[in-house]
């Protein structure tokens, strides 16, 4: 990827020097440095808990450094507030959407720059922006009438930078941009990313994808434990050496899959029909086996996992659950619990966790029999527990009574798993189970679920990242507007295959 040229003599676009930042005794970050030009794409890569989501919160004014200096363009500049921060064409796009989903797309995008006069808010000298924005954008289709709550996710991520475009963002940070969008969401974001280089603008782009990095930036700064590993040209480095520099070894084989014989069908599914897109789905998941399913955004496949988990309606059809079959139309989440059923959601913000709530009582607030004793629960029992899960995981939390808000997305989604084996079910739906997850604890759950597969459990695997489900899984089929297409042993699938087959439905792929 070509940088957009600047004079030998132009201060980078951003500069950030000798950051430190302290929370009580734990130093976040430790003398950081970095630069991006404008034009250029910087990658900002390292585990969980690395420091680079505190280097960025320091950057749009969130919180403040304990030490250390930035400049734009040359000039310095200090991030007192995040207003300033913006003022001064700084962007955050994070990982969770932070549009307003009850307003339009032209009401979020003015949100704290109206332009008035008297008084009075005169929205029209914007709304001529707008339109040439999303032009720029290549998304014309994008209305500014439309209520934000409508559109797909990729659409709101589009809405997101057309904002920073909105406030002619000098610099823009991109966290986990791909996070939640299906391949061809993907492939419009690049094309999004390289216009916004083309027209000079500098973006600092985080991402656990290393497979992205190397193809969408031009350096890399490698952050752990709060210290630069790592700095170059993205062209120059593996993804082996990228990881090695994250987390300080080399990684063993990412995807280990033991030696395993299935048993009988847990799980059975016939013409299930549910909410749309849903229809007429026929599978069999057998014990000590893990069924991945592909697809493209809004396939149907989220839909599917909710039905059979009851957190839909079953319209027709029928499951088998370890023998006992019904057609589960009023069949309720407590039902599958107790059934031995259990489901990992691919929104942990608003259905996997309870963010007001302690990483104990995430964990465990959904199967408290084994602590309850003469309508008493034993708090010890409970922290023994939890610390257990906690270690075997590598959960990184302050105390096990730390509120699950403060910890990032990657620990976060480990509590959510590690509430799932904690209720040791017999089968288990993942969705989206490696979501905003560093390279080191992805290679640590698919060595978990592996191992689940092993001791007999029955695995639903839904992904988009498609070398997860090669890598991981025994069967995949691959869902296309509602419906499961063509489910063939892994080794009958390649990449291409997989993708040609969500995209267009056919099965005549081999």
């Amino acid at each position: 990827m070509n940088t957009v040229r600047h004079h030998v003599d132009d201060p980078p676009r951003l500069k950030m020097s000798g950051i430190v930042k302290r929370f009580g005794a734990t130093l976040a970050l430790d003398g950081v440095d970095l630069s991006v030009d404008s034009g250029e794409v910087l990658a900002l890569v390292g585990e969980n808990g690395a420091g680079k989501s505190t280097l960025m919160k320091i950057l749009s004014g969130a919180i403040q450094p304990d030490r250390g200096q930035i400049a734009i363009d040359g000039v310095p500049f200090a991030a007192v507030d995040p207003l300033t921060s913006r003022s001064a064409g700084i962007a955050m796009i994070y990982q969770e959407s932070t549009v307003a989903p009850h307003l339009t797309v032209e009401a979020n995008l003015m949100l704290g720059v109206e332009q008035h006069w008297a008084g009075f808010i005169r929205p029209t000298v914007l709304r001529h922006r707008i339109v040439e924005i999303f032009a720029r954008l290549g998304r014309p289709d994008i209305q500014g009438d439309i209520l934000t709550a409508d559109l797909s996710p990729a659409d709101r991520q589009v809405v997101e930078v057309a904002r920073a475009l909105l406030i002619d963002a000098k610099v823009i940070v991109m966290d986990e941009p791909t996070s939640s969008l299906g391949l061809t969401e993907i492939e419009r974001l690049f094309e999004i990313i390289a216009e916004l280089r083309r027209q000079g603008v500098a973006i600092v782009y985080i991402s656990h994808f290393l497979e992205e990095v190397q193809r969408v930036t031009d350096r890399y700064i490698v952050l752990r434990d709060g210290c630069v590993t790592g700095v170059g040209n993205t062209a120059d480095v593996s993804v082996a050496d990228l990881i090695e520099l994250m987390i300080g070894r080399r990684l063993p084989d990412m995807f280990p899959i033991t030696s395993r014989t299935f048993g009988d069908p847990l799980l059975v599914v016939e013409g299930l029909t549910g909410n749309e897109p849903v229809e007429d789905i026929d599978l069999t998941l057998r014990r000590g086996e893990i069924l991945g399913i592909a697809g493209l955004v809004g396939a149907g496949r989220t839909e599917l996992l909710r039905a059979l988990f009851g957190l839909d309606r079953i319209r027709s059809g029928h499951v088998t659950i370890r023998g006992q079959t019904g057609t589960n139309a009023k069949i309720t989440p407590t039902d599958r619990l107790s059934q031995g059923v259990g489901l990992l959601s691919e929104n942990r913000q608003t259905e996997g966790l309870a963010l007001n709530l302690s990483v104990t009582q995430n964990m465990l607030l959904s199967r408290l029999q084994p602590f309850a004793r003469w309508g008493w629960l034993d708090t010890h029992k409970m922290s023994v527990a939890v610390t257990t899960w906690v270690e075997r995981l590598r959960i990184r939390v302050a105390h096990v009574d730390q509120s699950i808000a403060h910890l990032s997305g990657g620990n976060q989604q480990k509590v959510a798993f590690a509430r799932l084996l904690h209720h040791d079910v017999d089968v288990l739906f993942l969705d989206e189970p490696t979501r905003g997850i560093d390279v080191a604890s992805k290679a640590q759950l698919y060595a978990w679920i592996d191992q689940l597969a092993s001791r007999g459990k029955a695995i639903l695997l839904v992904s988009d990242y498609v070398p997860e489900l090669l890598g991981v899984c025994d069967r995949i089929a691959v869902m296309h507007r509602g419906r499961l297409r063509a489910i063939r042993p892994t080794k009958q699938w390649t990449e291409h295959d997989i993708v040609t087959v969500a995209s267009s439905g056919e099965e005549t792929v081999a």
